[in-house]
């Protein structure tokens, strides 16, 4: 994890996994940490790092609703943890989606932690609106298109803006569940002023950078969600392979309900080149080839039950012989 003071009052904390942005802001004898870094030894070092820097704290925020921006409670089990009201609405509508995902994000990365990620109650925030720290206030600005919920946290006193998944120099606009590329791009019209009056910008992942590099980024993410689904480009410096997969998911939510849209003949499972999704209704268990995806996808086969099933087990491919070949295949409806 790479900590830089960005603002007498401001550090910034990056996790060496997705470069997911941590920000800790103080006023007076009263402080915030807004999301979170994603590795366990990064979260059993925060508190200190927070100390010995100076800051106080007060208590936690959450840019949005994703799992890897709600883990300050495992570095602070008893904390407040503060939310817009959208997010507080998804997280009751989704009960234990965000531990169940961090479940099998370490399972998939032979992660251990001490715990269970618990949110506890958690406190909703008018937003638009403001959040007193100290002295002052921190104005809360709302977001979305990513996914349905979220904030912008402006520190008026520093000039940083705190972006939550938006404008990020490692990772292209993505629409997940929920999210929409008409309010993406409502979203990215009401941030361009707060950033261009912004001295510093932190995105949720890639750490801080300037105004006029986030702007960059601002024109970039518009082009791309306007082009979508068929003429979009990756933006420059953002062509990866995990790109590529985010805008194959862009991709297959905009046109999954329109025929016109879809692709014919659908991909092609010989082509090694682009990452094939495999969805089971609305979750998505990964990409076609990979070991963890293929063998949730078999064991799920067995669980229905039909006629497929049935000329598995005949060949000795059973859930039992799926789990012991590949640990942590198993659906939580299968027993051992």
């Amino acid at each position: 994890m790479r900590v830089v003071a960005v603002a007498p009052d401001v550090l910034v904390a990056t996790s060496a996994y997705w470069q997911t942005t941590c920000t800790i802001v103080r006023r007076g004898d009263e402080g915030f940490v807004i999301d979170s870094p994603v590795l366990p030894d990064e979260l059993d070092a925060l508190p200190a790092v927070v100390e010995q820097a100076g800051f106080p704290f007060t208590g936690l925020l959450a840019t949005h609703g994703d799992w890897d921006h709600l883990l300050g409670r495992m570095a602070w089990p008893d904390a407040a943890l503060g939310v817009a009201e959208s997010t507080a609405q998804r997280l009751r509508a989704e009960p234990g989606a965000a531990a169940r995902e961090l479940r099998e994000f370490d399972d998939q990365n032979y992660i251990v932690r001490p715990r269970p990620l618990q949110l506890g109650a958690v406190q909703e925030l008018p937003v638009p609106g403001r959040c007193e720290v100290g002295d002052a206030e921190l104005e809360l600005h709302p977001t979305g298109g990513h996914t349905v919920d979220g904030m912008a946290i402006v520190v008026p006193w520093a000039g940083v803006l705190v972006l939550g998944d938006h404008l990020s120099p490692v990772e292209i606009p993505w629409i997940s569940d929920g999210g929409s590329r008409e309010v993406y791009l409502d979203t990215l019209a009401r941030l361009e002023p707060l950033v261009a009056a912004a001295e510093t910008v932190v995105p949720g992942h890639g750490g801080p950078i300037t105004p006029e590099r986030a702007l960059a980024l601002l024109a970039e993410d518009r082009e791309y969600l306007e082009a979508l689904p068929g003429g979009a480009k990756l933006p420059e410096g953002r062509r990866d392979q995990a790109q590529a997969k985010i805008h194959s998911e862009n991709v297959f939510r905009l046109t999954r309900n329109d025929p016109v849209l879809v692709r014919p003949g659908g991909p092609d499972p010989a082509d090694p080149g682009p990452p094939i999704g495999v969805r089971l209704d609305e979750m998505a268990l990964g990409d076609l080839g990979h070991a963890r995806t293929d063998s949730r996808l078999a064991q799920a086969i067995l669980l229905r039950d039909k006629r497929f099933a049935a000329w598995l087990r005949e060949r000795g491919v059973t859930a039992e012989a799926i789990e012991d070949d590949f640990p942590g295949s198993r659906w939580e409806r299968q027993t051992p």
